[in-house]
C-alpha cells in the first residue's frame, strides 16, 4: 500500500511504525474471511482492510477523527485473527493500537462513552475495587432490564452468582518447588482474575511446584495494562506496565527468573509486547528483558513435562486416577473425560500458541474435541463485551452453540474473559486448562465441576 507521510510526520516513532505496517499491506482481502465483525455485520469498514484504510486516511491527514471512523475502529475486537490469516505479515495489532491512542488524544466522545470508559479504567484493573463493583452489580442485577443503556445492562449481567474469597496465594511470596528445583518463575496473578476466579492461580501454583518450579509472586506486580491500552489510554497503561517491569526485573536481578508465567492469555499478549511498547522509553532495555522470558503457562508446562510428546511424566497421575488399578482402567485418552477446548484469540492469534494446551490435555488422559470455526472470537475481548454488547452477544451465541454441540463433559479455556463470556450461556461447565491439568496430576477437583452432571463413563477417569 502506498503512503504519503511527510518526513516531519515520520519523525514520530509511532507514525513511522504505522507507516511500515501500512506499506506491507497489499489489500488482498484475505483478512475479511476470518474477521468476526465482518462476518456478523457484513460491512467492509468493519473488516481489517476497511479499518486500515480509515486509519491511513486519519493518520496521514492528521485529521480529527469523525464519529464514523471511531465507530468502526471501536468495533474491532483486536482478536488478531487477521494477523494469522495475512500472507503479507501485516502487524495489525500495532496499527490499531496506534489508532486508538490517536483517537483518545484527538476525539471528544459523547459524555456517556467517556463516563463508561473512565469507570472501567478505574475499576477493572484494581481487584478490590472490582470486587466491590461486582457486589453492587449483583444487587442491581434483578433490575438490569430496566436499564436504558445496553452497556449498563451488560455490566450488571456480567456479575457472577458468587464472588470467591480473596486468595492469600496472590500475595507477594515464594512457593518452593517439590523435589528437585528445575526452574524459578514469577507468576503474574493479574487483576480481574483475582476478583472473578481465584481457583486459577491456586491451581497454577500447585501444578508448577509439583512439577519442580519455584514460583514467586513479585512485590509490586499487578495489572498488565491491557485493559487501558486497548482503550487508547496509553499513559495509564504504560504506568501500570512499568510497575510490572520494575517488579520482575528486581526478581531477575536478585534470585534469577527462567520465565514469567502468565495464565491469562490476554495479559500474555500484552506482556510479550512490552519490548515494543517501551522501545522509546528509558525502561526499553528492562522491558525487552521481561518480554523475552514472558510465557503462557502452557509453554512452561510443555518445558517442564518434555516437549517430545512423551507421556511418562503424566503416567503416575493416570495410574492413580480414581484410586483404581490402571490395568483395569480403559486404555488411552479416548476413554477419558471429553474436553471441548476453546482457543482464546489472544493465545492462538496473539501469541500463536495453538497446540500446547491440547497436547497437555491429551497427555493427561483427556479426550480433546474442538468446536467448528475455532479461530473465531467468543466476543469477550477484554472490555468489548461491555462496550459493544450487541455484537459481542451475537459472537457469544455462535461460540456457545458450537461448543455445546460437541456434547463434552467440560469446556477448557486459557483466558478468564473467555471463561466468563462463554460460561454465562453455555450448558457445559467451563474451567481453566490448568485446573484440569492440576486435577489430573493429583490436585483437587475443579470447583466448577463439583455438582456438575458428567457422563457416567467419564467420572472414574478423574478424581
Amino acid at each position: 500500500m502506498q503512503t504519503t507521510f511527510t518526513d516531519a510526520q515520520l519523525e514520530d516513532p509511532a507514525v513511522r511504525r504505522s507507516n511500515e505496517i501500512l506499506r506491507s499491506c497489499v489489500h488482498c482481502g484475505f483478512c475479511t474471511a476470518t474477521c468476526p465483525t465482518y462476518q456478523v455485520l457484513g460491512d467492509e469498514l468493519d473488516s481489517p482492510r476497511g479499518r486500515i484504510y480509515l486509519i491511513k486516511d486519519m493518520l496521514e491527514n492528521e485529521r480529527v477523527p469523525d464519529a464514523k471512523t471511531v465507530k468502526h475502529i471501536d468495533r474491532c475486537l483486536s482478536c488478531l485473527a487477521c494477523m494469522t490469516t495475512c500472507p503479507s505479515g501485516v502487524h495489525y495489532m500495532h496499527l490499531v493500537d496506534h489508532a486508538r491512542d490517536y483517537i483518545e488524544k484527538t476525539y471528544k466522545r459523547p459524555f456517556s462513552d467517556r463516563a463508561l470508559r473512565w469507570v472501567l479504567a478505574r475499576i477493572l484493573p484494581y481487584p478490590m475495587r472490582f470486587r466491590v463493583a461486582l457486589i453492587g452489580a449483583r444487587i442491581g442485577r434483578p433490575f438490569a432490564r430496566l436499564m436504558p443503556d445496553a452497556r449498563l445492562r451488560a455490566m450488571l449481567e456480567m456479575a457472577p452468582k458468587s464472588i470467591p474469597p480473596v486468595s492469600r496465594n496472590d500475595d507477594p511470596q515464594s512457593f518452593a518447588a517439590q523435589g528437585e528445583r528445575k526452574m524459578r518463575v514469577a507468576l503474574m496473578t493479574g487483576c480481574a482474575q483475582k476478583a472473578l476466579n481465584t481457583d486459577i492461580n491456586d491451581a497454577t501454583i500447585r501444578l508448577l511446584t509439583r512439577l519442580g518450579a519455584e514460583v514467586v509472586v513479585a512485590e509490586g506486580a499487578g495489572c498488565c495494562g491491557a485493559l487501558t491500552h486497548h482503550m487508547g489510554k496509553t499513559t495509564e497503561s504504560h504506568q501500570t506496565a512499568a510497575k510490572n517491569i520494575r517488579a520482575w526485573v528486581r526478581e531477575m536481578d536478585a534470585g534469577g527468573l527462567d520465565a514469567i508465567v502468565i495464565n491469562t492469555s490476554g495479559c500474555g499478549t500484552t506482556v510479550k509486547d512490552y519490548g515494543h511498547m517501551f522501545r522509546n522509553d528509558p525502561l526499553a532495555a528492562d522491558a525487552a528483558r521481561v518480554s523475552a522470558i514472558a510465557k503462557d503457562v502452557s509453554e512452561v508446562l510443555v518445558d517442564l513435562t518434555g516437549a517430545d510428546g512423551q507421556d511418562a511424566v503424566w503416567r503416575p497421575a493416570q495410574e492413580e486416577i480414581a484410586g483404581i488399578d490402571a490395568r483395569a482402567a480403559p486404555a488411552g485418552p479416548d476413554a477419558g473425560m471429553v474436553v471441548a477446548y476453546h482457543a482464546a484469540c489472544s493465545l492462538q492469534h496473539g501469541q500463536q500458541i495453538k497446540a500446547h494446551p491440547k497436547t497437555l490435555l491429551k497427555r493427561a488422559g483427556f479426550t480433546v474435541v474442538e468446536p467448528s470455526d475455532p479461530h473465531l472470537c467468543c466476543g469477550s475481548a477484554g472490555t468489548y463485551n461491555l462496550m459493544q454488547p450487541e455484537i459481542s452477544g451475537q459472537l457469544k451465541d455462535r461460540k456457545v452453540r458450537t461448543l455445546d454441540a460437541k456434547n463434552a463433559d467440560v469446556i477448557a479455556a486459557g483466558n478468564i474473559g473467555c471463561m466468563m463470556q462463554i460460561g454465562s450461556a453455555a450448558k457445559t461447565p467451563i474451567v481453566h486448562t490448568v485446573e484440569l491439568l492440576d486435577w489430573a496430576w493429583g490436585g483437587p477437583k475443579p470447583p466448577a465441576l463439583c455438582g456438575a452432571e458428567l457422563r457416567k463413563d467419564a467420572v472414574p477417569r478423574l478424581r
